[in-house]
This record gives C-alpha cells, structure tokens and sequence, in this order.
C-alpha cells in the first residue's frame, strides 16, 4: 500500500487520534505501523474486536488499562536474579492491581455476552504475590511491619535513637561551661557537642570534626559512643532484613515470569482494541460491512477531520456496473474533499476501524493510489504538470482490478486542449483496468467522455446559485457546471460581457443557457467609477528664453518713444540689451524692445557688424594692426 497516498488521503491523521486513545507504549506503536489489510479473514476479525471493544465500552465504561512503563523491565531484572528496588516492586504490585480491576470489568462483559470479555480468562492474577507485595511494601520502602524480625529490630533501634539522643543531651549539660554552643549537633551520622578547641582534654570522647574557623571541636562524648556501636549493629541487621524481604518478593515475581509476561501480553492486544472502540465512539462511527465485490456504497460519510456539526454528510455508490465516477463542479465546491472521503473511508475500514457514516458497506482494495495537489518539487525541478504526469504515470503502472483511484483536477496544470486530451487518455486507461476510480475536473470535455460508456458516470457538486454559495452535496447522474457565469453575473458582470463569454465558451450550446441565464436587455456597460490621476510634472519654462530672442544686428523698436534701434548686443543677465541710436549706444530692458526686422533678413551671413558699430578711428586702428604691430597703440572694445 502506498504510503504516499495514505498520507495524501489523511490516514495517519486518524491513527494518530487512535493513538491518543491508546495508553501503552506497545499498543501506541502497533497502531502508527498499521496499514489496510489484505486477508479477509484478518480483517474481518479487526471489525469484529473494534465493534466488541466498543460495546464493553458502551456497557462498562472505560476500561481500566494500566500504563505497564517498566514492568517488563522489572520482569526480566528479577529473572536474572537482581534484587528489585521497594519503588520497583511498588510499581509491580499497581500492575498486578490494575490486572485484578480489568479482570473484574472484563467480567461485566462476560455476563453481557460480549465475545472480546472472555479475553478475561488469558488474565492470570497472582494475587498471593499481589498481596505479599502490597504488605510488605508502602510508600517507595519496606514497610516495619513486613516481618516480625523487622519490627523487632525497628523496635530496638528506636529504643537506642532515644537513648543516643538522651545522653547527648546529658553530656551537653554537664560540659556547658566548656562549649561555644548549647546544641547537640550531628556530624557523619554521630551526635556531638560543640567544644571550645581549649577545653578539649575536658570533655572525654573523639574528636568526629573541626569548624572551618579550627575555633571549635565536634566530639561524640563516650557515653554516646558506646550506644551508637550498638545501634550500627542493629541498623546491619535491620538492611541485611529488608534486603532478605526485597529478594523473598522478586523471587517470587520472578517465579510468575510467565503468567505476567501474558498478562502483559493480552493487556497490549485489548489496550489496541480499546483504542479502536474509544475512537469509534469518539467519532460516532459505525461498523461497516466489508464486501469482495468491488462495490462501495457510503450514506451519510462525513470526514473524520472536519467539525460534526459544521461537515454535509456525503452519499455515495461506485460499483456494480459502474466502475468510475467523474466530479464536477464549482472551485471551494466541496469536490477534493469528496473524494478524499471516499478514499479514507475505504482505508479506515480496511484497517479494521469502524467509519464515521450513517451506513457503509466498502470492498477490500488491494491499493489506493491518489494524484492530489499539484505535487511540485523544487528540488526535483518539476512544474505542477510535470509532477501530475509524473504520479499518474505511476499510479497506472501500479493500478489492478482491485484497486481504489482518486485523481483531483484531471489533466489541469498545462494548455487546456491539450490537457484535456490527456485526461480523456487517462480515464480511458483507468476504465480499461477494471479498478474504481473517482476524478475530479472541469473539462466539458471530460464531462462527456461519461456519457459515451456505461460503467462511467457523471456526478456534481451542488451549489447554490442565490447566496453563491457551496452546498457540498454530490448530486449523482449529472455533469456539474463551474457556476463561473452564474457567480460573475450575481457579481454585477455586465449582461453583454456574459453572453460573450459564453459563446466563447459553449459555442452552438451557448444560446439555451443565455437564455435561461436571461443576458438579453439587462446591463451591458461597466458603470465606471471615479479613479485617481496620474499628475504630470509642469513644464518649466527658462525665464530667459523671451530676453534670448534679440541678437545682434537685429533692427527693433523702443517702446514707447517707436524709436528704431540696432541690436549691438544681446541681454546680460538683467535682460538688458545693448542697441545702437544713430550715435548713442544705450542699454534698455528687453520688456521695452519689439523686433521689427531680424538680422538675418538685414544682412547676408558673414556681415561685418563693425561697419555699422565701430568709430572711424577704431576701424583704421583695426586696418594698421592687421598689417602688423603698431606699438602703443589700443582698440577700446564694447563690451
């Protein structure tokens, strides 16, 4: 069985809620090894022992399992002949208490007639053992009344404590004068008294310890000394007792080595069918029948992982004619967790666990293969489609008769046309195998591939058109639609837009559904609503482009005089411009000229200005300095 598609499906989930219900380690770990069973008889059994266990549990209450942590380690220690510890032993005889309590509750089940009761018959109860252990033995110690030697030794060693203790005192009194304090003091185990290190050689005894401070001397005085070789004498025999008794009792536990390693045995198995019977009742599950047939047929399934209260109950056949179902309907329809259902019913009660349905009665499958989620692995360096092709490929390699396939979004993840060819290849491998399988998908296309056979059918998901809302209920014998149109249209999807898109979509088909869909004359504008604006940045205009415009030579006007003038220079960074007067050369503000003729219109291109500007006198100095150096001489330039 794949434990891939066990996972997929939500299998370990339940085992991991059945181990909750599990209170020994063995049985925890037998239940998260479980996996569907193959033999009929096997599994007919595991239904069995889950519908008894939840009838001792119904009739009874909850069984009273014991933990068991250590006894079997406790077991093989005492039958290598180590002495086991009073807490040991303690712990042993809880077990053997908890063995005579589910003997007593399995005896209720006996007299109700309930076959897994009689299992109270494989439970030896030792109880002489029991009872020797529970004597001898409270609190983590060996209680002083676990034989009469030892209540006696106990006795005298209580005897010599209080004298020790007396005498100490004594001694404290009569050496007062000599002490740094006026309390008797243990030290190793022995009663002193505080002596000045001065005063020793007056209080008669041995030194047992000094101070820190080397000030003061710890001595046991004689009198005490005497007493406590008595009581160490005492303590001897009181240890070499108990251990007398602690060996009697793991001899004895020893000598039961097999009867407890039975019960321990048999209260792991009835701790694994309890488990099952609690989870079933948890669930409020039912026993289902189990058929060869390759026929399944749920009513009222609800998944186990989803609120009681909250999960639409699913009714469901596959089987007897028909041996796959296509799923349809809208996305968040309810479509995945469908099949999933299916599929974890049909693993659950191959595994001998009761189902969470009204009725059930589910074939054994040999497999369940599931092709679910999109699958993608980085690290594979696989696209979703490239996963999907990759475990459905897989899967029908792997697929026999008696198998249980469940494919979600079949051929999805690639182009449409072709994707849906894909999924028509694979339904047509899947029919020809002879196993059971359920798909999910929203290909038209693949919505009528069911028609063309028999042993195929369609099924949808129910929704609710007014409140578009999901109904999670899978409506049998019918093709599902996406509900796209219907939810766009509820949405406020223009009416003209609607039509459209389904003459896209349907083609010659699209009439009788713009019809029942009533897209004629309604709405067919988006009203627009307002919508913020891109603001643009200004244009920034150079301030001096205006003053830019004279150049040289150009003829102006001035205002308001309406004198004419020549440009001789064009505006400085005031904007003032320098023009020519007849012959006044005067600086004027640009806002008070007005071209009147450009200067290239007046003059050809490589016109001598300095004819029109320049002095006679400046024009002949400019004569004599390009013949050669006049010395002294000086051209005064207008700047």
């Amino acid at each position: 069985m794949s434990r891939k598609s066990l996972e997929t499906i939500g299998y370990y989930h339940i085992l991991e809620k059945l181990k909750e219900c599990a209170a020994t380690e063995n049985a925890g770990n037998r239940i998260m090894e479980m996996v569907p069973i193959l033999s009929e008889t096997e599994l007919r059994k595991q239904q069995r022992d889950t519908t008894q266990a939840r009838a001792m549990i119904e009739l009874a209450g909850t069984p009273p399992i014991p933990a068991m942590e250590h006894v079997e380690e406790y077991l093989q220690k005492a039958v290598r002949g180590d002495m086991l510890l009073p807490e040991q032993l303690e712990e042993t005889g809880m077990f053997l208490s908890a063995v005579r309590r589910l003997k007593s509750y399995l005896l209720r089940g006996e007299e109700g007639r309930i076959s897994l009761a009689y299992y109270n018959q494989n439970l030896a109860f030792p109880e002489e053992l029991q009872e020797e252990i529970e004597r001898c033995i409270r609190g983590g110690r060996v209680d002083d009344y676990a034989s009469a030697y030892l209540k006696d030794i106990k006795k005298q060693i209580q005897i010599l404590e209080e004298k020790v203790s007396e005498r100490a005192e004594r001694a404290l009194k009569t050496n007062r004068q000599y002490l740094n304090d006026s309390f008797v003091v243990t030290r190793n185990g022995r009663f002193c008294i505080p002596v000045k290190k001065e005063c020793r050689s007056m209080v008669p005894g041995s030194v047992v310890e000094q101070s820190s401070t080397g000030a003061t001397l710890f001595i046991e005085p004689e009198a005490v000394a005497n007493l406590r070789e008595e009581l160490e004498i005492y303590k001897i025999e009181e240890d070499a007792e108990e251990r007398r008794i602690l060996y009697t009792l793991t001899n004895m536990t020893a000598e039961r080595e097999a009867e407890l390693m039975e019960d321990i045995r048999v209260i792991q198995k009835l701790d694994f069918m309890f488990a099952k019977g609690k989870l079933s009742l948890e669930m409020d599950a039912v026993e289902p029948k189990i058929n060869l047939e390759q026929y399944m047929e749920l009513k009222g399934a609800r998944h186990p992982m989803l609120e009681k209260e909250s999960c639409v109950p699913l009714d469901f056949q596959i089987g007897r004619g028909i041996r796959g179902v296509i799923i349809t309907g809208p996305n968040t329809g309810g479509k995945t967790v469908a099949i999933k259902t299916v599929a974890l019913m049909s693993a659950m009660a191959c595994s001998g666990l009761h189902v969470p349905c009204r009725e059930a009665d589910i074939c054994m499958q040999n497999q369940i293969l599931c092709d679910i989620g999109d699958g993608q692995n980085i690290s594979d360096n696989l696209s979703t489609f490239s996963a999907h092709i990759k475990n459905v490929l897989d899967i029908l390699k792997r697929v026999r008769p008696d198998s249980l396939v469940i494919m979600d979004e079949l051929g999805s993840g690639t182009d449409p046309q072709e994707g849906m060819g894909i999924a028509i290849s694979i339904l047509e491998e899947l029919r020809r195998s002879g196993a059971l399988f359920l798909v999910t998908t929203h290909y038209p296309e693949v919505k009528e591939y069911a028609d063309r056979y028999g042993d195929v059918q369609n099924a949808r998901m129910e929704f609710d058109r007014d409140s578009l809302k999901p109904l999670y209920r899978l409506k049998v014998g019918e093709a599902g639609e996406s509900c796209a149109l219907y939810i766009a249209k509820r949405l406020g999807f223009p009416d003209k837009m609607l039509a459209a898109a389904a003459r896209e979509a349907y083609g010659e088909r699209s009439e009788a559904l713009i019809q029942n869909m009533h897209l004629h004359g309604g709405s067919s504008r988006l009203e627009k609503l307002h919508a913020p604006r891109i603001e643009k940045a200004a244009v920034v205009r150079d301030s001096m482009d205006a003053v830019r415009k004279f150049t040289r030579g150009d003829s102006v006007t001035i205002l308001p005089d309406e004198k004419i003038g020549i440009v001789v220079k064009p505006a400085d960074k005031n904007g003032n411009v320098l023009v020519q007067l007849r012959n006044e050369k005067m600086l004027i503000s640009h806002k008070r000229l007005r071209l009147k003729v450009a200067a290239a219109e007046l003059y050809p291109e490589d016109y001598d200005f300095s004819i029109i500007f320049d002095t006679v006198e400046v024009r002949k100095a400019r004569h004599k300095m390009g013949k050669h150096h006049m010395e002294g001489l000086e051209i005064e330039v207008e700047e």
